[in-house]
């Protein structure tokens, strides 16, 4: 069970692997990282409006700056959403089909192994790495490094901001950030052993129910029939000689 225990957590040389395969969708690639850059530069914009409408605006009564201020935001409201949208939508479809070519290439390689190979692997536990382990790399792409670097980059952009205005407020509200990151590390070891417990128990189910089922026919070669009184089992009719 545990080869997984001797890997590391973290392979530089498997993810490059993993890119390469989206090395056809390249320029959707720098799509998504574009529109990730121009997440970050939006995220603080709003917030920012909204103070200078609070201390300024609202304070001083000017009702027609504040409906100016009000339209801008409705606006970059509307811009920011749409920007979200379709860098949600390209990161999903560079995920699908960067995993695409990968089941074709697995499948390609697993159909030029020869028989001994099939004779020591249980058919359900390749069938566990060609689809449930391939269909967690989708998430490297939607849910994984490009989200991760937007993430990024959008803290970095708040955060300057917030020093550019007040420093020391900024301080005082990142004092609770190391417990944060300490907190965040422990949940990933617990997630990690946890995601390698349910894969080695989806490949073990795949596993049993396909040779399960596979093997039915050996173990039951004529199926049930239904006889005249209506119990299953084949009916068996009998011959009485009159005396």
């Amino acid at each position: 069970m545990n080869k997984e225990k001797g890997k590391k957590v973290f392979d530089f040389t498997l993810l490059k692997r993993v890119f390469s395969f989206a090395a056809p969708y390249r320029r959707y690639f720098y799509l998504s990282m574009f529109l990730t850059v121009l997440l970050a530069l939006l995220s603080p914009v709003r917030p920012w409006l909204i103070q200078q409408t609070v201390d300024k605006y609202i304070t001083n009564q000017w009702a027609q700056m504040l409906m100016v201020i009000t339209i801008v935001q409705i606006g970059l409201l509307l811009v920011e959403t749409a920007v979200r949208f379709f860098f949600s939508y390209i990161t999903n479809w560079l995920g699908q089909s960067v995993i695409k070519d990968l089941r074709v290439a697995v499948y390609r390689k697993v159909v030029r192994l020869n028989l001994g190979f099939f004779d020591r692997t249980p058919i359900g536990t390749l069938t566990t790495r060609t689809i449930n382990d391939i269909e967690a790399i989708n998430d490297i792409f939607s849910e994984g490094i490009i989200s991760i670097v937007a993430d990024v980059l959008m803290i970095l952009a708040i955060l300057g901001v917030m020093f550019a205005e007040d420093w020391r407020l900024t301080l005082v509200s990142l004092s609770p950030f190391p417990v944060l990151i300490l907190a965040t590390y422990w949940f990933k070891e617990a997630v990690n052993k946890s995601f390698h417990r349910v894969r080695n128990a989806v490949a073990a189910l795949n596993a049993f129910v396909q040779e399960h089922i596979t093997g039915m026919p050996l173990c039951r070669p004529f199926p049930p029939r239904t006889g005249s009184s209506g119990s299953s089992g084949p009916s068996i009719k009998t011959t009485a000689k009159p005396i």
